[in-house]
Formats: structure tokens, sequence, C-alpha cells
């Protein structure tokens, strides 16, 4: 009798749960017909009464984004004339002439700044600084980049005629290009010295785990006995590719992601699917603040399985997965449609974006929770990864930003200084050899006092916030001689400032020129030599009883009963999710 009146009990209860459900359901579904209805009539009364006419394309847009911002960055509409943008998102790849192009302010004019090694630009003889005139019969001078650059890009076979000038002879030039497929580097180098292996993955895109494979069984063919995997400042892009990555250093049959949404069609868990190549070399793998989502998948899963020491800096936090979908009338959207999860259990998303349009929060280190690695290391959630040996990189002062960056009120003299050097050196010594002389320095100094450049220095900013906030407060008559002092001391002599940054700045005018000549592989393998985050791994990977050190927990008593705790996971994960949630992660 007691066990019939507990099933009618738990019936009821139930029952109960279920109408409640439905009764949320049903009142949901009403509340968005009622929302989109009334959204109709918003636009049909501002379509029928406006004193302007409206644009239905860019005013339903506006909407469509605005909407879209209320929930997170990286749910996004792409209209007709932009699904472009998410295809080279998704693939790396756009069909064009393979080149950086960057307005040069002083002759208000789009250049060359860095053509792609083995692309239709370098094969034609285009270098830095060519001036571009006209594409076809469609004049160039005085355009923004954009509106150059969408000329440059265009149908893959399709051929046209490029004028340029090249400023160091004057001399006009037409160029017959014909468009190709270009696929941006993803892996602009690797190699082996002493030893020790490097690979710098850019971003991760369709086909690039083939490449990493390819490179890292090249590496151990040249002798490559630790390995150094760069991923700082890769943005991401698809996870299975992560996933494939992974697979070279893991044993097949280990989960090392998984995707948990509300439905269940958006909840997966991604396993290594193929034997691996090596899982016992020591690996040092390098990050920063800007290494995110598939970065931190593979940075997180490897540190998580104690498979190598993470350096650097905490990594971005990105832990949300989005689905691309197809719309009517060829536009596109992509849709945050779950989190994702790394082996020790933990979701490394740094923000919430839960309190409307713009909003974002950085969850607070005391809100993160502890989870284990596989060794029993304390590893946290809610805040990116955190490195296992934290190490800031290389900085550059102020001038050296001012005197290379692209865009600002400036006088373009280094981009200038590099043309000119490039028209008189037809060869330079290779990158990991080539240094400007001491003529070179003092000729490149001379340009820059002579150009009258001048920059604005950090410090003299937040002296004038200072001072602002000293006469809101009432401070600053008093203070007046203190601050007259102070800004006296920070008004920066160009001369000096230059003598004294010479180093950091012969490093970036050295980087700039080996550009030009060996593209961008020759750049990394040029900066090697004086990158301390590299010196510091290198120092790891060469001392193993440190190296294995750090990846032992400190309380090893405890580790069994700590992974225990972690095993379950609260996602029903079905193993037959759409397949394009293959490339899922955009970030």
């Amino acid at each position: 009798m007691m066990k019939k009146r507990l099933m009618i009990a738990l019936c009821a209860m139930a029952l109960s749960t279920t109408a409640t459900m439905a009764q949320k359901t049903s009142d949901h579904n009403f509340e968005v017909a009622k929302q989109l209805d009334i959204l109709n009539h918003v636009y049909k009364n501002l379509d029928l009464l406006y004193v302007d006419t409206l644009n239905p394309k860019e005013t339903v847009g506006t909407a469509i984004n605005a909407m879209l911002r209320s929930l997170d960055p990286y749910t996004e509409y792409y209209a007709q004339d932009e699904t472009k943008n998410l295809r080279q998102m998704l693939t790396g790849k756009y069909a064009g002439i393979g080149a950086v192009v960057r307005k040069h302010q002083k002759l208000d004019r789009v250049v060359i700044d860095e053509p792609y090694e083995n692309m239709p630009a370098a094969e034609a003889g285009l270098k830095k600084g060519d001036i571009i005139l006209s594409i076809d019969d469609s004049m160039m001078i005085s355009k923004e980049v954009g509106y150059v650059s969408s000329h440059l890009r265009g149908e893959p076979g399709t051929t046209f005629v490029l004028k340029a000038m090249r400023p160091s002879t004057g001399k006009l030039m037409n160029f017959k290009i014909t468009r190709r497929n270009i696929k941006l580097p993803e892996l602009p180098y690797y190699g082996v010295k002493d030893g020790v292996g490097y690979i710098v993955l850019n971003q991760f895109t369709e086909g690039c785990a083939k490449e990493v494979r390819r490179a890292f069984v090249d590496l151990k063919k040249q002798g490559a006995t630790s390995l150094i995997f760069d991923l700082r400042g890769n943005g991401g892009g698809s996870e299975q590719e992560a996933v494939d990555i992974l697979n070279i250093w893991l044993a097949k049959g280990v989960k090392v992601v998984e995707n948990r949404g509300k439905l269940r069609q958006a909840s997966k868990g991604y396993e290594t699917r193929v034997e691996p190549v090596d899982t016992v070399m020591p690996m040092v793998v390098l990050v920063n603040s800007e290494t995110a989502s598939a970065s931190e998948i593979t940075s997180g899963a490897l540190q998580d399985l104690d498979r190598a020491i993470i350096l650097g800096t905490r990594t971005y936090g990105k832990g949300l997965v989005q689905i691309p979908i197809d719309l009517p009338y060829n536009t596109n959207m992509k849709v945050t449609t779950s989190k994702y999860y790394i082996p020790s259990g933990r979701c490394i998303q740094a923000y919430n974006y839960k309190r409307g349009m713009g909003y974002q929060e950085h969850i607070p280190d005391s809100l993160t929770k502890v989870f284990y690695t596989r060794n029993g290391r304390e590893v946290r959630d809610g805040g990116g990864i955190m490195p296992d040996v934290e190490l800031k990189g290389d900085t550059i002062p102020n001038i050296a930003f001012y005197l290379s960056a692209s865009g600002q009120d400036s006088t373009e003299v280094m981009f200038d200084y590099v043309v000119d050097y490039i028209a008189k050196h037809p060869q330079i010594a290779p990158a990991t050899e080539f240094h400007i002389s001491a003529a070179d320095w003092q000729e490149f100094k001379a340009r820059v006092i002579k150009s009258g450049f001048t920059y604005d220095p950090v410090s003299k900013k937040q002296l004038a916030e200072l001072v602002k906030t000293a006469k809101f407060e009432g401070y600053y008559d008093d203070a007046k001689q203190t601050f007259d002092e102070l800004e006296k001391q920070l008004n920066h002599n160009v001369a000096t400032d230059l003598d004294k940054h010479e180093k950091v700045l012969r490093q970036v005018l050295e980087t700039d020129i080996i550009a030009a000549y060996y593209y961008q592989r020759g750049t990394i393998e040029a900066a090697l030599a004086y990158d301390k985050q590299v010196k510091e791994a290198i120092r790891l990977l060469k001392n193993q009883e440190e190296y294995k050190k750090i990846l032992q927990p400190k309380k090893p008593k405890q580790t069994a009963q700590l992974i225990q705790l972690q095993k379950k996971s609260p996602v029903n994960i079905t193993k037959n999710a759409p397949k394009r949630m293959i490339f899922s992660d955009l970030a």
C-alpha cells in the first residue's frame, strides 16, 4: 500500500513538473510571437509614415545587429554582400593577389606593405612601398585602403593590370596579375636548433593540423628531441583542427574537449581519432593574452593532461562555441550554441554577457573554481588558461610603436627608410645574421630628427588626466609647482629617446627590412635570437629535472581522490551531432 501511495505521489509530481514546463514553453512562445508582431507593426508604420524613405536593408540590418549585440560579441549576422567574410573566417582563404596594403599618410596613397611569399603579388614583382595608381581602368589615387583592397580581390582566375609607381626610382610600371585563391600563412615557420624544435601557428584554419603534423615529423627527422609550440597571438578557428593537432601528441581515443549546450545537437565530445606521432617528447607551449578559443582548447588540454608546460601570460578566455547557419537570400549568421570544457572539466570562458547590450563582466578570480590535471595539479576555470610558468613577453617603447605603426599621424619615416634601403640593397645577409650597420643607424636617426617626427608619450597623457582630476577636486593650486616641474621632466626629446631605445629600435627596423627579403618566416626566425619567452622555454627543455618538477602536483597524495571527483559529467553527449559542428569554433 505504501509503495502504491509513493508511486501515485511521484506520478503527481511528474505531471505537475510537466505541466509547469509546458506552461513556461507556452508563455515563451507567446512572448516571442508578440514581440515579433510588435516589431513588424513598428516597421510597417515607419515605412508608411516616416518623413524620409527608409532603406529596408540598412534599417532592418541595424535592428538585427542591435539584437545580436545584446547577446555576446560572437553571435553575428552576415548580409548577402558580407558572406565572403564568414567563408574567409572558416577557411582562411580569399581570392586576390596575396599582399598586405596600407595607407601612406604623407602621400595620401595606398601602397604595398608586405607581399606574401609565393603569391601573385610577389611573383609579379611588386615590392614594399610600390604606390598603387590604378587597377584596370579604375583610378586608385586618394582612395582608402578598403576601396583598393576590394578591387584587388575578385574571382580566382581573373586577370587585371595594376599600374604602380616605385618611389625609389619614380618609374611607372604595369603588372599583369592573375588572382588566385590565397590562403593566409597559418604556419609561417618551423625549424630546429640544438635539438629544440620550434613551430609557430597563426590560426586554426582548414587543413592546418596536417601542416603541423608534417612539420613536426620533419623536425623529428632533423633531430628535434623537444618542442616549442608557439600559440601567441593565435585567435583560434576550427575546433576539429585543434583536436587533430592535439592528436599529434596524445594517444588515440582521448577526450580533449566537450561542447555543452541547451540543445542535444549542440552537445558533443571530441576525441583524438588516429595514432599519435609522439606522446613523450618534452613540450613547452607559448601563450599570451591574444591566445584564444581553439588555441585555448589546445594549450588547456595539454595542460590538463600534463603533456606540456604552458609558458607566457594568461590567455584571453573564450570558451564559447559558434556554428554557422544559412539564412534566406544568401545571408548567414553564426550563433553561440554552447560552451566548451577541456579534460579537467573546466570551462575557461572569462566574460559574462548576460546583462544587456554591450555589457561584459570579467569573472573575478575569487569566483573561479579549482579543478585538477591528470597528475593532480591545481588549475582554475573562468579566466582563460593560466600558464604554469608566468613570464611577460618583450615590449616595445612608445616611440617604436609610433615609428612603425600604420595609419598614425606620423611622417612614415621608418617605412620610407626601409623602402629606400631595399632599393639600395638587392640582397642582404640571411635572416638570422642580418643587422644594420652603425652608419645605417646614424642615417636612420638623422632622418627621424630631420623629419620633425613627434609622438605622444603615455606619461604626458596620464599627467594631463591627473591635472584635470586635481583641478576638479581642488588640489591643483597647492600642487601646481610640483605639476609644472613634473611636466618639464616628462617633455621628451626625440634624439635622446632614439639613443635610449636604440637596441629595440634596431630590432624593429631590422625586422621590417628582413620581411621584404625573407617574408614572415624570416622575421620569426630572426626574432628567436632575442625573444625572452623562447629563451626561457629552451632553458626549461634543457633542464629536464626542473621540467618534470613543474608537471608534478604539490600534494601528490591527494591526486587519485581529487581526479575521481571531477570525472562526473552532467551532460548526455550525443554521437550524432550534425557535420557542421566540425567547424564550430569560429573565434
